[in-house]
Parts: C-alpha cells; sequence; structure tokens
C-alpha cells in the first residue's frame, strides 16, 4: 500500500547554496539598507581564493576599503553583510546593502548584476503556483476551477470539519450525483457533508473477517489516521488561508482543484485494507456517478486478474471514470512499481521548489542555512557552541546542557540515531553535519537541530575549534521558495518496467510528492517534540507517491471540466505527451535517488505533468475498452481470468494485440537484431482545424528509432492519422538499458512527445 507515513516523509533541501528569499534573517536592515542578491561571475575568481565564499566576502571588505578612501576614511552606516553565499543555484550571494554600498559593488570584478531581495507570500500546498495554474489563463479559468467536477477519494476517511471541505463560494450540488452521506457511524452525523464534501461511505466488511472475535471496530468514515484527510484536501480543497505546519509553509491552502466536489470512500480500517472492500469502495463510486477517482495504494505481487484496483478501474475506465493511481514508495530501485495498469494513470512523485530552514548564526557574524523542520516556534540564541573529542559523534544522552552541540557524521552511527540522542539530551540545540538523502526525503526531526553539509560543517568545526569562546544561535520555522533544482524525482517513488505488466511503460509520469501540505485528522499525530511527545495539527507536510497521486487526480478533474467529453486515455495522453523533461533552470529533471543524473522514463515517465499545456495537446492517444480487451486476449490470459477483468463472458477476442494505442513505448530485447514495430493512432484535439504535424526522432546511437510517415495532415478536427514505429536494437547497447523519443511538433504551439525505453 503506498501510504505515506513517518518514513515516507521526505524533503529536498540544499542548505545555503540555493537562491533564497528573504524572510527578515539576520540583522535588522535600516531605512537606508536593503537586501540584495548579488550574481557574479565565478569564471573570472581570482586563483588565489580556496572557494567562492572567500572570493565573495573580500568582495563586499573591498567595498567597505572602497567607501572609506571615497569618503576620506569615513563611512556611513554598518558595513556590507552577508547573509550567504550560493554556489548551485546561482554564483554569489546575499548582503545588506545600501544603494552606495551597492554602486561601489558595481564595479567590482566579476559582477553580473544584483537585485532587491523579496519576501514571498508562501501558499500550501505551493503546488499549485509550481504547477503554474493562475487565475488568468489556462486550465484553472478554463476549467472553472473544476466546477461540478467529482471526485472519489479512496483512503482511509475523511475528517470532515476541516476547513478544507467548507462549501464557501461553492455552488448546488449536481442533480447527476447518486451519493450519500453515510450517517451510520455515531461520529459522523450526515449534516457534516455539505456541497464541498458531498458523500461519505466506509467498507470494512472484508476488514473485519481478519480480525480476531470480539476486536472493535470503527464503522465510520471518520479519518483517524490523517493519509485520506490530506489526498482529498490535495486533489479538491477549498481555500483556507492562515494554514500551516507549526510555522512551515505558511501561506493559504488550496487543492488543485478547488471547485471539484470530493466523495470518500473508506476502505481503510483497523483490520487493514483487503481487496474485497477497495472493490467495494470503487464500485459504489462508479455508480455514485463520480468522474475522477484517486487511489493512493496499490497491492504487489498480484496479476492484473487478481488485482482490485486494476479489476475495479476497468470498470471505471469503462464508464468513463478516470483513475489516478499511485506508483508505490520502493525506490530507487527498479522493478519496484505496483500500479503498472494499462487502463489507468500511474504516478511516481517529484519535489517543488519549497524548502524548510533552521537559520544558523555563529559567533562570528556568519550564517548558513541547514535543513530544518523543527515544530517549534523556538530561537536558541547565543548558546555555547561545543565540539570535542568525547562528543563530536553525539553518541550519548549525556550532552551538556545549555549549549548547542556539533555532530559529525559517523560510520558507526546514523544521523537518525543521534537525533534520538539529541532529543533525550538535556542540549539547548544541535547542528547534524549530513549529506544522509535518506534523512532530508523521510526525516522528521524532533529536537532543536539544523543539519548541514559537510562542506559547511568543516567551517563550522574550523570556527569551533580556532574561536576562543564559540557560540551560535538557531532560528527555525523558515520557509523558502524558488530553491532548484525542482522537480527532481524523488528517490523514494517506486520505478518501472511494471510487475504486474511490463508492456507498458510505466510510471506514466510524476507529479508533486515531497512536503505537501494539506488537511490532517487533528487526532492524528503530526509531529513529535522530543521522545515522547506527540503534536496534533489540522495540516501536515507528509511525503510519497500518496501525495503525488492526488495532485494528478486534480489535474484530471481540471481538464474533465475542460473537456467533458474526452475519455480517460484522451485526458490521461494530454497529461503525458504535454509533460516537462527539463526542471526550473532548464536542465533535465535529476533523479535523486541516482546521484542526482538525469531522471530516465523508468523513473519519471514521460516527465513532470504540467497543467496548463495539457489543456491544449494537440494531438491524443485514445483507446476505449475493447482496446483493452484486445491487450487481455493477447496476453494468454485464460477466458476465467479475463472475465474477472472485464465482469462478463461476453467479450471479443477477435483481435489480440499486444500492440496498445499507448502515448509512450517499451521494447524487450535480448538480440541486436530485434526490430519491434508499433502501430499508434493519433486524434487531432486542436482548435485550428486543418494542421501539419511533423517527426521528430530522438534517440542514441545503442539503438534506432523510425517513424513512418514522417509526416501527419489533419483536414478537420477529431480526424486521426496513424503511423509505425520501429525500434532496432544494436551490439553497442550492451545489455544496458537505453531510452529516446519521439516528438510530433505542428511548426505552432503544440510538441506532442512519447518516451522510448529499450531493455
Amino acid at each position: 500500500m503506498a501510504m505515506a507515513t513517518h518514513e515516507h516523509r521526505v524533503v529536498l533541501f540544499h542548505a545555503c547554496l540555493l537562491l533564497l528569499l528573504a524572510f527578515g534573517l539576520g540583522p535588522s536592515v535600516a531605512a537606508d539598507r536593503s537586501t540584495y542578491i548579488v550574481h557574479m561571475d565565478k569564471s573570472v575568481m581570482p586563483k588565489d581564493f580556496a572557494a567562492p565564499s572567500h572570493w565573495y566576502s573580500s568582495t563586499l571588505k573591498s567595498v567597505t576599503t572602497t567607501l572609506m578612501s571615497t569618503n576620506s576614511g569615513a563611512v556611513t552606516g554598518d558595513e556590507p553583510h552577508l547573509l550567504y553565499t550560493y554556489d548551485h543555484a546561482v554564483h554569489g550571494f546575499s548582503a545588506v546593502l545600501s544603494k552606495e554600498e551597492l554602486q561601489a559593488l558595481e564595479k567590482s570584478p566579476g559582477f553580473v548584476s544584483a537585485h532587491l531581495d523579496v519576501t514571498g507570500k508562501m501558499d500550501t500546498t505551493h503546488t499549485y503556483r509550481f504547477l503554474s495554474l493562475n487565475d488568468v489563463s489556462g486550465l484553472w479559468p478554463a476549467s472553472k476551477y473544476g466546477e461540478d467536477v467529482i471526485v472519489g477519494v479512496i483512503d482511509t476517511g475523511i475528517w470532515p470539519e476541516s476547513e478544507c471541505f467548507n462549501d464557501l463560494g461553492m455552488t448546488e450540488i449536481p442533480a447527476r450525483w447518486n451519493g450519500t452521506c453515510d450517517g451510520a457511524g455515531t461520529d459522523f452525523d450526515p449534516s457534516l457533508c455539505n456541497r464541498k464534501l458531498i458523500g461519505a461511505r466506509y467498507f470494512n466488511k472484508g476488514a473485519i473477517t481478519h480480525l480476531p472475535p470480539g476486536t472493535r471496530v470503527s464503522n465510520t468514515t471518520r479519518d483517524a489516521v490523517g493519509h485520506g484527510t490530506h489526498t482529498s484536501s490535495t486533489v479538491a480543497g477549498n481555500y483556507v488561508p492562515g494554514a500551516s505546519f507549526f510555522g512551515y509553509a505558511e501561506g493559504t491552502s488550496r487543492g488543485i482543484a478547488p471547485r471539484a466536489r470530493v466523495a470518500m470512500y473508506k476502505v481503510i480500517s483497523e483490520g487493514g485494507v483487503y481487496t474485497s472492500d477497495v472493490i467495494a469502495g470503487i464500485d459504489q463510486a462508479i455508480a455514485d456517478g463520480v468522474d475522477v477517482i484517486s487511489i493512493s495504494m496499490g497491492f504487489d505481487g498480484v496479476p492484473l486478474y487478481e488485482d482490485p484496483i486494476a479489476v475495479a478501474g476497468f470498470h471505471a475506465m469503462a464508464k468513463g471514470v478516470f483513475l489516478s493511481s499511485s506508483a508505490g514508495n520502493e525506490g530507487p530501485e527498479l522493478n519496484t512499481l505496483h500500479n503498472g495498469i494499462p487502463w489507468t494513470l500511474t504516478v511516481g512523485a517529484s519535489s517543488v521548489d519549497r524548502d524548510f530552514a533552521g537559520q544558523l548564526t555563529l559567533g562570528n557574524g556568519e550564517t548558513i542555512f541547514g535543513w530544518s523542520l523543527f515544530p517549534a516556534n523556538a530561537l536558541i540564541n547565543d548558546y555555547p557552541l561545543i565540539y570535542n573529542e568525547t562528543i563530536k559523534t553525539c553518541n550519548t544522552t549525556d550532552l551538556p546542557s545549555n549549549s548547542i552541540v556539533l555532530c559529525e557524521m559517523s560510520e558507526y552511527l546514523s544521523v537518525f540515531e543521534q537525533i534520538e540522542f539529541i532529543a533525550e539530551s538535556p542540549v539547548a540545540g544541535a547542528i547534524l553535519v549530513s549529506n544522509d538523502s535518506f534523512l532530508f526525503e523521510a526525516g522528521d526531526l524532533p529536537c532543536p537541530a539544523t543539519v548541514i553539509s559537510p562542506k559547511e560543517g568543516e567551517r563550522v568545526i574550523t570556527y569551533a575549534k580556532n574561536d576562543v569562546a564559540p557560540t551560535a544561535s538557531i532560528k527555525f520555522q523558515q520557509t523558502v521558495l524558488g530553491t532548484t533544482p525542482a522537480p527532481a524525482v524523488s528517490s523514494y517513488t517506486s520505478r518501472g518496467p511494471s510487475p504486474s505488466y511490463r508492456g507498458i511503460l510505466k510510471p506514466d509520469l510524476v507529479a508533486p510528492g515531497t512536503r505537501i501540505l494539506a488537511g490532517w485528522s487533528p487526532i492524528s499525530g503530526a509531529a513529535e517534540l522530543g521522545s515522547n511527545i506527540v503534536l496534533s495539527s489540522d495540516f501536515n507536510l507528509i511525503s510519497g507517491t500518496s501525495m503525488a497521486c492526488p495532485h494528478a487526480a486534480g489535474v484530471a478533474a481540471l481538464l474533465k471540466g475542460a473537456h467533458p467529453d474526452w475519455t480517460p486515455a484522451a485526458i490521461r495522453s494530454a497529461m503525458m505527451t504535454t509533460s516537462s523533461q527539463v526542471d526550473n533552470t532548464l536542465s533535465p529533471i535529476k533523479d535523486v535517488g541516482n546521484n542526482y543524473e538525469a531522471a530516465t522514463p523508468l523513473a519519471m515517465g514521460a516527465g513532470h505533468v504540467d497543467p496548463n499545456r495539457a489543456l491544449d495537446p494537440g494531438l491524443v492517444y485514445d483507446a476505449g475498452p475493447q482496446d483493452y480487451v484486445n491487450l487481455l486476449c493477447a496476453l494468454n490470459y485464460t477466458s476465467n481470468q479475463i472475465s474477472a477483468i472485464v465482469g462478463s463472458s461476453n467479450y471479443s477476442c477477435s483481435s489480440p494485440s499486444l500492440d496498445l494505442n499507448y502515448p509512450s513505448f517499451i521494447v524487450f530485447s535480448n538480440s541486436s537484431s530485434t526490430v519491434q514495430r508499433f502501430r499508434r493512432t493519433v486524434t487531432n484535439v486542436g482548435d485550428g482545424g486543418a494542421t501539419t504535424y511533423k517527426v521528430t526522432v530522438n534517440h542514441p546511437s545503442t539503438f534506432k528509432l523510425i517513424v513512418s510517415p514522417g509526416t501527419l495532415v489533419f483536414r478537420e478536427k477529431f480526424e486521426k492519422r496513424s503511423f509505425v514505429v520501429s525500434v532496432a536494437d544494436s551490439e553497442r547497447r550492451h545489455g544496458k538499458v537505453a531510452y529516446g523519443s519521439i516528438m510530433w511538433t505542428d511548426g505552432g504551439n503544440h510538441t506532442v512527445r512519447s518516451p522510448v525505453v529499450i531493455v
């Protein structure tokens, strides 16, 4: 089951190397001084400097010297104050400067440009902005924000009192809605439903049969876990100002489709999750009249005909209901994906351009931003900084009180063990030195600490050793927007090929899944303080493909609102072929689980979802129930196995085919002479009518792609054209997985891209 627990709370943070916004950091800024982001040309750095940070500090000092010389030894106001340096996001630094100092700095060798730092208005989940959804143009206004689209969420239930499900601004419930708000549970009155939360049901009969006799069972749709409240508010939560996770990610919360309706189908209870309950939940959702289903779970090691999501999802697809499912959290290894269902969307997880920090200020004035999610409004100010051979790895609870300890990395002790020792010790705070990506992607921080990189750790250690009385301060609840690179494929997200059916390239795409803030159940712990204090919250920051799935479902709901006549396959195609392959530095999307190398389609599918481009994809690869039946027939399933999926023995296997009309390609080859051919048909959905598309083929030298014909001419909208893709293997591949793509372009606004993988 792909559920984001404490073990799957993941964050990507690049410390002070990233471009940070100003959040009142450092000393107060005088009226005649401002904070600036300064870009420098690193290539002209003199060789005398060991590191760019030294060069930047020297450059600032030279500003003071220049002004003193110009003003006959007098300098008005404080000296320029360096906030932090950058070496990855940009080359340069931020500093507090007067206009006079800025003018002097502009004459320095290597100066490129400077601009005022700005305070960003942070919005949770923030991902709507990261996905470029806006009120002026694109998918939001085109779909009326998902108005009257109904999303069924299959999950752990819902907390109906959450402000995410208020119905302010919602229109009347669509007359086609057949569902109800189940009031059988004593703690879930039907009156708690409204024009936003229009349905709530629970399904636990299967789970009950696996419980010991006499076990108390909660017959309610109420969410005691938090997971269902989080996913449902991510996909379609209403606007909630003032949301945050203990001061982090503060702003206005909203779902991806904020005007869509929510119906909760609780299939996970005390007894766990069982296929019978999942099928019952999806079945009821279809009957109730949902348009989109979001299901953030999966079943491992089962064939399609035994997978409840595959079986029930087939019927959803046949009724025109779009189903979004999560890829799983078992990455970064290949072959770990558990929702490789051909007729659903399979979603992997990625990061967003928002991080969370603890600001470390040393006694010498140097400021470093480390990763932190310590859930308290605390300022640990001017405490002695302790670093010595006895406790330098923080491998004991016997740490000095009223101090900040510096904890080195240890080959014998994990950073998580260090955190446990610190949480149970009397120290005022801690500085952890770590490059453990699992901490940033899966770690909570119950102790007052900030985590810095080994490179930054060297600077702090040098200061701690050489200063007569070293001190440090830590400020928490720092939120940073605009971090780079983003998106990046999260290391925990499961990878293809799909074990359930390898003939379709999965996952289909990735969507925001790391550190997503959304609604939460207040009776489920959201954070910890120390070793035994559990904190509750109406919002939570959690990570997993469970969070990515409702993002994609929300985009699908918007597309359904804008194009109510599109089939589930057309919606999926639009999302896949318009997805992005570059991050916010315009470089190829990176894979955290593969040492930040370029992400491959086995990790990110077609790419990162791009909602506004999906609104107008130009061409779509469509498919209907019979196309999937043809695939099942070609898989040599028995008639009973096919019937289990289709739901009837009344199906036709007259045209079996493994070549599904899918927007991506995967080839399994054991021979250099292998040539595999795919026939595809695309439908023109552009508003321009007559148009011509030409193909561009990208492939490495280790295999060859040929597309015929290379030009597709459409005379009118909804016209179809077919082509053949030939994939030829070669000895140069040496059995290594290789990747390519084909792109159809009309010379205007449409680029229709499909990834190609040969294994």
